[in-house]
This record gives structure tokens, C-alpha cells and sequence, in this order.
């Protein structure tokens, strides 16, 4: 017992003094967010074991600090091979079992852990949303091909495209994109823990967490998963709870886990984020997707109609009046699935033929939609403005440095584009200017659209943000 006693308080005081000199090299401030919870359980046969309180602490551990504790600890100890970080169980091991380990013993994590997973689970998915029901098209292809390639991704992988942010109007298929990558990602990678969640989720589980005073348990669970989707980022509120999520957000995109962020605009638009969650996520791969074209509305009907007449194969609904719906329901996707939903709905339940006429009293509000919003030049002004972090007045003003005469002229053909004013009218709204400055800003941005994609993609928001 008292060779025991010694050993043990001999490599006790081995750990002391590595853990001094690690304090001086990182700091307090690291020393004490990655080594205060740090336990040494033992050194055999060259190996000396640590134990850490959760996955996520062990993890950064093994993968950021065994290198350089092998270095202190032979510098300290004499000959050791290797360190090992395990995760500590609930129950404490003995300090001569410990002494006779000859290799170091993964534990098993205990039944409170496995609890705090099923009480913080990811919000249900839809399993329709697959990247099977998916449309692709010109409006949407790079953030389809960027979800894919995140699902499909290798097991133990680096990510490529970290965080991949997604950002379009409402009905676009933002929500469909994030569940197909967990439905594929699960299928191809079964032991990779994927964690899908709505900021309304996110938001309640983190007050349940403070309230129950499990936050520990909360956040170990979301930074252990390999890959988490985030939906309505736009959504997420309140100082305690934006920075808890910038926390978990660094945690993941430093140890290499995906992270992939939906919200209805680019992550400069969330004006009341937090800005170094802003910071963060426009560092990451930012895609958006528009709003679908007559042929891609044809084809998500074609697609929605022949998923209807698998569950009903009597169903009858003339190519007319599908054609009719692609060309007036003009808004998103999830107004096409609801005009079609209806007309499914007559066919099943009224004796009466699917006519086009029939079809438009159908369908009549989801047509008014079609027309388009009053917008003023004024708003076209506001949004521009902030969108390129200028004011309003920097628009209207003779001023001619690059950063205002750029915005100035995409100012002018947003104007021209999206209202019925005439050149002098627009002209005058701009300070008073000649018609033939707000003729050259036209044709010079419109010459610049085709070759520029940039802009192009600029420009697209900007008609988004008006049209919201």
C-alpha cells in the first residue's frame, strides 16, 4: 500500500509541475478554460492517462496538446511514450488500479450523459425532404451541389465548406436543403451524430438547460455532434443566448465539424445578430437561392403531381391547368405545393372537371400574390444604402469617390428596373441630376451584370430585400 501511496503522489507531482509550465506557455485564460478539469489517472508502461469530464474536452485535448505533453512529462517524469485522454466515467477509479493498468482503459459515458442526449435531441424531420424531392435549377444549383457535398462527405473528413450558410426568401427551400443533408448524411454515415435544430429549439432548450441547471450537459451534447444544421438563424434572440451560440459555434468550426446555417438573408443583413456571430459566418461559404422560373415551377408540379398519383393513381388533373398554376403562382415553392394541394383536393372530392376556370377561382389568392409591391424609389435609396454602409444622403450628393458611386448607380437602375418612374424622375430623386447620368448608370450596370457574378448575385438580394 505505501509503494502505492508513492507512486501515486509521485506522478501527482509530475502533473503539477507539467501543469505549471503549461499555465506560463498558454496563459491563464486557455490554461483554465482547457486544463482546470484535466485529472492524471496514472502513468504505466510509458503511457500516462488523463481523464477529461466530457467528449468534447477530450477531443480537444487528443487532437491540439498530446504532442506537447508527452514533451513536458518526459521533461519531467523520464520516459513516456505516449499520453492518452480518456473521458472520465461517474464512478472514480481506484489509484492502485490505476498504477496497474498496462494500457489505458476507454470509459463508458455514463447513463446521466446518455440522458442529456435524448432530452436535447434535434427537432423531428420531414422524411419527404430529400435531395430525391428536391428541384434543382438555375435559381438554386450551388447551394444544392454545396448540400450534397457536405452530406456526402467522407466520415472523419475535414470540411470543405465551413459554415456553409444558405439564405433565400420564404417557400424557397432553405428547410428541404438542411433535412436532405441530415437524411443523406445519416444513410451514408450511420455513426455520424447529425443534429438538426430551428433556432426556436435551440433558443427553448438553452433557457430549459439555465432553468434546470443542466447548460453543461446542453452544450456538451451540441458540441459533440460531427455535423449541425441551424434553421431561421434570422430567428435566434437575446444576448445570453446569441453568445452561448457563438461559443458552440467556434468550439465546432475549431475541432472541424460541420456546421451548416438557413436564414431568409445573408448573414450582413441579420442586423440584430450579434456581430461576432455575423463575423463568423460570412468567414464560411455564403450561397443564396432565388426565386424559382416558369420551368422550374413546371417542374416541381411535375414533380409534386406524379408523388399525388403514386398515392392515388385515379387522379386526373389536365397539363393545362398545371401549366396555368406554373405560370400565375409565381411566389415560391411552398404556394405551388399549396395550389396543388387544392386542385388534388377538387379532384378527389367533387364530381366537377379540373378546368382552368375552375382552377383560377381555386387558386385566386395565391395569384394575387403575383402582383407586385409598390416599391419607391425612397426604399430602393434605404436598402442600397445599407447594403453598401453609405448614407442615404452620400446617394443624393454630388460626392464622386468610388465607394458611393458605385451604389449610387445600382441605386438608379434598381429604379428603373422596379418602378414606373421616368429617367428625369429618377434623375431629380437623385439629387437633381441630368437624365442622360441616370441613361449611362443604367447601361453601365446592366452591361456589368452579364459578365460579373458577383453583382449579379448583389443585385438579386437587393430585389429580394425590396420585394419582402
Amino acid at each position: 500500500m505505501a509503494d502505492g501511496e508513492s507512486a501515486e503522489r509521485d506522478f501527482q507531482e509530475g502533473w503539477s509541475r507539467v501543469k505549471k509550465r503549461l499555465n506560463v506557455e498558454l496563459g491563464d485564460d486557455v490554461f483554465s478554460s482547457w486544463f482546470s478539469r484535466i485529472e492524471c489517472d496514472g502513468v504505466a508502461a510509458g503511457v500516462v492517462t488523463l481523464s477529461a469530464p466530457t467528449q468534447f474536452l477530450k477531443s480537444w485535448i487528443k487532437s491540439h496538446y498530446t504532442d506537447r505533453l508527452v514533451e513536458l512529462w518526459n521533461a519531467e517524469y523520464g520516459e513516456v511514450r505516449r499520453v492518452e485522454v480518456v473521458r472520465r466515467s461517474a464512478l472514480k477509479i481506484p489509484a492502485q488500479m490505476k498504477l496497474v493498468q498496462s494500457q489505458p482503459v476507454e470509459t463508458v459515458p455514463s447513463a446521466q450523459v446518455e440522458a442529456a442526449d435524448e432530452r436535447f435531441a434535434g427537432s423531428p424531420l420531414d422524411a419527404r425532404l430529400t435531395f430525391g424531392s428536391f428541384c434543382e435549377g438555375a435559381s438554386n444549383d450551388v447551394a444544392f451541389r454545396a448540400a450534397r457535398a457536405v452530406a456526402s462527405a467522407p466520415e472523419g473528413s475535414t470540411p470543405l465548406y465551413n459554415p456553409l450558410y444558405i439564405h433565400a426568401g420564404v417557400g424557397i427551400g432553405k428547410t428541404h436543403l438542411l433535412q436532405a443533408i441530415a437524411h443523406e448524411s445519416r444513410n451514408l454515415n450511420p455513426r455520424r451524430r447529425v443534429v438538426y435544430l430551428t433556432t426556436e429549439r435551440f433558443t427553448s432548450q438553452f433557457v430549459t438547460a439555465l432553468r434546470d441547471r443542466t447548460a453543461l450537459d446542453f452544450k456538451e451534447v451540441l458540441r459533440s455532434t460531427d455535423l449541425l444544421l441551424i434553421d431561421d438563424m434570422q430567428f435566434l434572440t437575446g444576448r445570453s443566448t446569441q453568445q452561448e451560440f457563438c461559443h458552440m459555434l467556434n468550439s465546432l468550426l475549431d475541432s472541424s465539424r460541420q456546421v451548416v446555417v438557413a436564414a431568409d438573408r445573408a448573414p450582413g443583413e441579420l442586423e440584430g445578430l450579434d456581430e461576432r456571430v455575423r463575423s463568423r459566418l460570412k468567414g464560411g461559404v455564403v450561397v443564396g437561392m432565388g426565386r424559382p422560373d416558369a420551368g422550374m415551377r413546371r417542374k416541381i408540379l411535375e414533380m409534386r403531381y406524379a408523388a399525388a398519383r403514386e398515392r392515388d393513381p385515379r387522379l386526373s388533373i389536365p397539363e393545362q391547368v398545371l401549366d396555368y398554376v406554373a405560370r400565375m403562382v409565381v411566389s415560391n415553392g411552398r404556394d405551388l405545393d399549396g395550389a396543388l394541394n387544392r386542385l388534388v383536393c377538387r379532384a378527389q372530392f367533387s364530381d366537377a372537371p379540373i378546368t382552368v376556370e375552375a382552377c383560377e377561382l381555386a387558386v385566386a389568392d395565391l395569384v394575387g400574390d403575383r402582383e407586385p409591391k409598390r416599391i419607391r424609389i425612397e426604399d430602393i435609396q434605404k436598402i442600397v444604402a445599407r447594403h453598401y454602409n453609405v448614407s442615404r444622403q452620400d446617394l443624393v450628393s454630388a460626392r464622386r469617390t468610388r465607394t458611393v458611386v458605385k451604389p449610387r448607380q445600382i441605386a438608379m437602375y434598381l429604379a428603373k428596373t422596379m418602378t414606373p418612374r421616368s429617367f428625369p424622375e429618377i434623375g431629380k430623386r437623385f439629387g437633381g441630376r441630368d437624365h442622360t447620368t441616370v441613361l449611362h448608370a443604367v447601361r453601365k450596370i446592366e452591361g456589368l451584370v452579364g459578365a460579373d457574378q458577383k453583382l449579379s448575385d448583389e443585385i438579386e438580394l437587393l430585389r429580394r430585400l425590396l420585394q419582402d
